[in-house]
C-alpha cells in the first residue's frame, strides 16, 4: 500500500497557510470596508463581498461596513420624477431628494446587505449615522470656479461618536452603517458622500486598515495614457497626485489620505468587480488594488539633510 497517497485538496492547505502570517497580523484589529460600485448591485458580487465580510469576521477580525447607495438613488429618483444632478462630484440634494436618499439607503440598501451578512450566522446590524449620534453633520457647500454654490442637504461630518459601534463590536456583531447623518445645530439630516464617512469613521475607531471598493483596478500611474496601477504610496505623495485625479477618485483617494493621517495604518482602493477581492487584499501576498501608508518620519529627517 502506498504511504504517500497524493492528496488532491494539499494545494488548499497550501493557500491557508500562505494566509496565516496576515491571519496573524490582523487578528482582533477593526477593518472600514466601503461598499460601493459594482460590487453593489451585480448579484453574485454582493454575495461574495457578504462571504468576504462574515469570513474576516470569523477569522477573528473586527469588519465595520460604510455603504452609499448612488446608483440606488438615481433609480428612485428617477421613479419619482426628481432630477439627479451633480456639482463639484457631489449629488445636489433638495429636501425632497432627501426623502428619497434616506429610504433608499437605510431602507433599502442597508436592509438588503444585512440580510446577506446574515444568511452566514446572526452578526449583521444596520444603523444610519443618525443612529446613537454616530456622525454628525454640518451643511456642506461646493467649491465651483472659485464660487460658493448651495448644494442643498449635503453633509460634512463634525463629529463621531463610537460607542455604539463599539459595543457591537466587542459582542461580536458587523455594523452596517449608512451615510446619512443628523446636524445637532439646525436638526436636519444630512447625505454624507460614503467615502468621506467611512474614512472619518475608520480613523475615530482607530481602524487598523479602510478599503475602499471601486470600480476601477487601483489608483493609475498616469491615467488615460497608461493602465499601470500604482500598487502603494505613501501620504505625501498621495497629496501630490489629488489635483490631477478624476472627480469621482478624488473623494476616495482624499478618505484615504484622512485615514492615514489620523491613525488609520494602512487604506486601500480595490476593484469591486473581482469576486473575494478583500480577502485577495488582506490574506495573500500579492495583494490587488492601490495601499496608501502614512509618511516615514525618518524621509523628513533624510530630506532636511539633503537640502
Amino acid at each position: 500500500m502506498n504511504a504517500t497517497r497524493k492528496h488532491t485538496a494539499l494545494p488548499k492547505a497550501q493557500i491557508l497557510i500562505e494566509a496565516l502570517p496576515w491571519l496573524t497580523r490582523h487578528y482582533g484589529k477593526t477593518v472600514v470596508i466601503k461598499f460601493g460600485g459594482n460590487a453593489m448591485v451585480d448579484e453574485d458580487l454582493k454575495a461574495a463581498f457578504a462571504q468576504d465580510v462574515v469570513f474576516l469576521r470569523q477569522a477573528g477580525l473586527k469588519p465595520v461596513v460604510v455603504h452609499g447607495g448612488g446608483p440606488q438613488i438615481s433609480a428612485q429618483l428617477d421613479k419619482h420624477g426628481l432630477v439627479s444632478e451633480f456639482k463639484a462630484g457631489l449629488r445636489v440634494t433638495t429636501d425632497e431628494a432627501m426623502d428619497v436618499v434616506r429610504m433608499v439607503l437605510a431602507g433599502q440598501v442597508q436592509r438588503e446587505l444585512v440580510g446577506l451578512l446574515n444568511q452566514h450566522g446572526p452578526l449583521a446590524v444596520g444603523m444610519t449615522g443618525e443612529d446613537a449620534h454616530l456622525m454628525s453633520a454640518t451643511k456642506r457647500y461646493a467649491e465651483i470656479d472659485g464660487e460658493t454654490v448651495d448644494i442643498g442637504r449635503v453633509g460634512q461630518i463634525t463629529e463621531i461618536d463610537t460607542g455604539a459601534i463599539e459595543a457591537l463590536l466587542a459582542d461580536g456583531r458587523i455594523p452596517v452603517v449608512s451615510s446619512i447623518a443628523r446636524s445637532q445645530d439646525d436638526g436636519h439630516v444630512y447625505n454624507v458622500n460614503a467615502d468621506t464617512a467611512a474614512a472619518a469613521l475608520a480613523a475615530a475607531l482607530g481602524a487598523e486598515t479602510m478599503m475602499v471598493l471601486t470600480d476601477v483596478e487601483g489608483l493609475y500611474e498616469d491615467w488615460p495614457d497608461s493602465d499601470e496601477v500604482i500598487s502603494r504610496l505613501t501620504a505625501r505623495e498621495l497629496e501630490k497626485l489629488l489635483p490631477d485625479l478624476a472627480s469621482g477618485m478624488v473623494p476616495k483617494m482624499e478618505g484615504c489620505l484622512h485615514a492615514v493621517r489620523n491613525g488609520v495604518n494602512t487604506a486601500r482602493v480595490i476593484d469591486g468587480r473581482v469576486p473575494h477581492s478583500i480577502l485577495l487584499e488582506i490574506f495573500t501576498d500579492e495583494g490587488i488594488g492601490t495601499m496608501v501608508v502614512p509618511d516615514d518620519p525618518s524621509e523628513d529627517t533624510e530630506t532636511e539633510g539633503e537640502s
